[in-house]
């Protein structure tokens, strides 16, 4: 046998395997892609085509099996028929110009109308949250859903979770959703669902991690949301995982990292918005249609209410919806844009977006962390912000060991968004989220003092010191900044 002659057989198939891959991929993998999503993985594929290759059709596309989105537009049609007739607000001279355009391009795209009625109260104290959650639970008489990225069964939480249990026993119709991969990796995942289990209260995995749905759609898609609703009267929102504020790993214990958060207890007409997102998770996971519990109307008797409407997003969807929200808000702000996010890696339209509007005479502020849990993530995020300082973004990084996990911006004094969304390509593409739109002058007035308080115990960047980074330092953060490229 002539080893010889087929050891240079084989490297020239290879090779024609190879460029026949690189030919492929510079037509294909453009299509329907960011530019520079695009081109982070012609740049994979170009180094290493047949590992390059294999990622991208395991990580290559954001799209759910043709089921799960068959199930997210026959909810969108179920929203648009359950909530005809409750835009209860109509257009007043004090709102901005541009803010009805934002609500039709919502409406469109994440079928929930914008409604007034409402009343918001802001939590940005983990133990103050637990407590109004927990005291909210047991007033329930109807049912309560619970939805979070990560559920965990622990010392902060156990209050919470006996709650459920005990509005179970009496009677209660109690659900509850998380999402598989996170909550399972969570050191107390596994005697979560020990607990659930032994509870029997009904529960669901949301996008579980296996075999089979592997071979469906990409593994890292995940459930981002967090969501509590009961007897469609109360709701809660916000950026909080239900689980303790150091996430029970030893690695942030020797750190002394805890997470900080901001949470929303909800009442009036928008809780049917929010009980929505639930009924729509709830259906994806079981085929079990909530109608009978998307009773939505119940009126806050209070002058001074506030317009609210729920943004959600995700693969399920066609358009970026938080994408787009954002950015139509960034153009629509004339004095003051505030942005709090703990991951920002935004893409280009994005990142234009807030250079613009700091380079048109618009104060824009961005708090991010001093410190990072993601080590990709954190690196990309710094590689953004010598684009940001030179145009005019002033950056007050949270100062450590507290990781300010809060997702929120305010527009002006007219507007602000509260919800699960991070300002990074992963929110945008890759995760289900739910925010809501608030327009009322006396939300958005108690949301900046939390924002000032956020400033007082944050420091400023200034561009000075940004460039005064050693040139490894620069290298690495552009590294991961390609890396978080491919999404």
């Amino acid at each position: 046998m002539n080893w010889k002659r087929i050891g240079a057989t084989f490297a020239a198939i290879v090779t024609v395997v190879n460029v026949f891959i690189r030919i492929g991929a510079v037509i294909t993998v453009p299509r329907k892609r960011r530019p520079t999503t695009a081109l982070a993985w012609l740049l994979a594929i170009f180094a290493a085509p047949i590992p390059g290759t294999m990622a991208l059709n395991l990580f290559g596309s954001t799209l759910l099996p043709k089921g799960r989105r068959e199930k997210q537009s026959q909810i969108n049609g179920f929203i648009l028929d359950t909530t005809s007739g409750l835009d209860l607000v109509t257009k007043e001279d004090s709102w901005p110009r541009w803010f009805g355009s934002v609500v039709d391009l919502n409406r469109k795209l994440g079928a929930m109308p914008l409604v007034g009625g409402n009343d918001a109260q802001l939590y940005d104290d983990f133990a103050d949250t637990m407590r109004a959650m927990t005291a909210a639970l047991k007033k329930a008489q109807r049912y309560i859903h619970v939805e979070f990225y990560l559920f965990a069964y622990d010392k902060a939480t156990i209050e919470f979770c006996q709650a459920l249990d005990d509005a179970h026993k009496r009677g209660v119709t109690v659900r509850v959703l998380y999402d598989d991969w996170t909550t399972m990796r969570n050191p107390a995942g596994k005697k979560t669902v020990a607990w659930l289990k032994k509870t029997g209260i009904p529960y669901r995995a949301m996008l579980p991690v296996n075999a089979r749905t592997i071979l469906r759609r990409r593994p890292d898609l995940r459930n981002h949301r967090k969501v509590v609703v009961i007897d469609g009267t109360v709701g809660f929102m916000g950026s909080q995982n239900l689980v303790d504020p150091d996430y029970n790993k030893n690695g942030n214990k020797r750190r002394h990292l805890r997470w900080k958060d901001l949470m929303l207890r909800l009442e009036g007409p928008v809780v049917a918005g929010v009980n929505a997102i639930f009924i729509t998770d709830w259906y994806a996971e079981t085929d079990e249609l909530l109608q009978r519990e998307a009773d939505p109307i119940h009126d806050v008797q209070d002058p001074d209410t506030l317009d609210c409407q729920i943004v959600p997003s995700g693969p399920g969807f066609e358009g970026e919806n938080n994408l787009r929200l954002f950015n139509a808000l960034v153009y629509g702000a004339q004095e003051k844009l505030i942005i709090v996010s703990p991951y920002f890696v935004p893409d280009d339209s994005m990142l234009y977006a807030i250079t613009t509007a700091a380079q048109r005479g618009v104060e824009v502020q961005l708090f991010a962390c001093e410190i990072g849990d993601q080590f990709m993530v954190y690196h990309a995020q710094r590689s953004y912000y010598e684009t940001l300082l030179r145009a005019g973004v002033r950056i007050f990084l949270y100062e450590k060991p507290i990781v300010l996990h809060a997702k929120h911006f305010t527009v002006d004094s007219d507007v602000a968004v509260v919800g699960s969304s991070n300002m990074d390509m992963r929110s945008f593409s890759l995760d289900f989220e739910v925010s809501v739109m608030i327009r009322g002058r006396r939300f958005v007035d108690r949301l900046r003092a939390i924002e000032d308080d956020y400033r007082s115990k944050s420091r400023e960047l200034s561009l000075a010191e940004w460039l005064d980074r050693p040139l490894l330092a620069r290298i690495l953060d552009n590294v991961c900044r390609l890396t978080a490229a491919v999404q």
